[in-house]
């Protein structure tokens, strides 16, 4: 790690025991370090504050302030961290919402520990971890009602793409990588990250993970 910063990570869950054993395995990574631990959302802010994390891993259910709106707080800083949320059940109906308001991705919380490491290492690098076939099951729990407006939302915002960078969000949205893009459309990883970061703002989206949602409600 010679002349390489590490990356700086605050843990946020209401269980000590799940703060506790996440912080020892994170402890555990040469390239991370765990700046702190809080049991609840309403104290983020004031940890972020007094430990600057690059990364934090946000428990969704919590007695006070939930992950979710402790996550759209954060969102609201000028260059927040990035924020990975932590759910017991893979088809929990708050970890859609939690993507909304600007997490970079979820986990599970019984993924192996070289899955956390390795998660935490790509939300860093700017690649957030989306997960498609959850991604879909989060979908099909959403109420029947809302589809058509999320739909007509969804194609309001990609009109605004040109066909090229339509066929990149599509590729974003199957869940595809920055490689995997470059190498079905033809096309440089340097180049593909040009497309996304134009997309994002071309719809006014947070990040990559927002941009998935969106072509999944429009089918490109």
């Amino acid at each position: 790690m010679a002349g390489v910063s590490a990356i700086r990570v605050l843990v946020v869950d209401d269980d000590p025991l799940v703060r506790a054993g996440l912080t020892l395995m994170l402890r555990g990574a040469d390239e991370l370090v765990v700046v702190g631990g809080v049991a609840d959302g309403a104290d983020v802010g004031a940890a972020v504050d007094a430990h600057a994390p690059d990364v934090v891993l946000m428990d969704i259910r919590m007695p006070g302030l939930n992950g979710i709106d402790a996550t759209r707080l954060l969102r609201r800083r000028p260059d927040p961290p990035h924020i990975i949320m932590l759910t017991t059940f893979d088809a929990d109906e708050h970890v859609f919402g939690a993507l909304r308001a600007g997490a970079s991705g979820f986990l599970l919380k019984d993924t192996p520990p070289e899955g956390i490491v390795d998660a935490v290492l790509r939300v860093a690098a700017g690649e957030p971890i989306l997960s498609p076939g959850v991604t879909r099951r989060l979908i099909a729990h959403l109420a029947p009602e809302a589809e058509d407006r999320r739909r007509d939302d969804a194609r309001r915002l990609l009109s605004r793409l040109s066909d090229r960078e339509r066929e990149v969000a599509a590729a974003v949205g199957r869940g595809r990588s920055n490689a995997d893009i470059a190498a079905e459309l033809h096309m440089s990883v340097g180049t593909v990250k040009s497309y996304i970061s134009r997309i994002l703002t071309k719809t006014n989206l947070d990040n990559r993970v927002q941009l998935a949602l969106i072509a999944h409600d429009s089918p490109l």
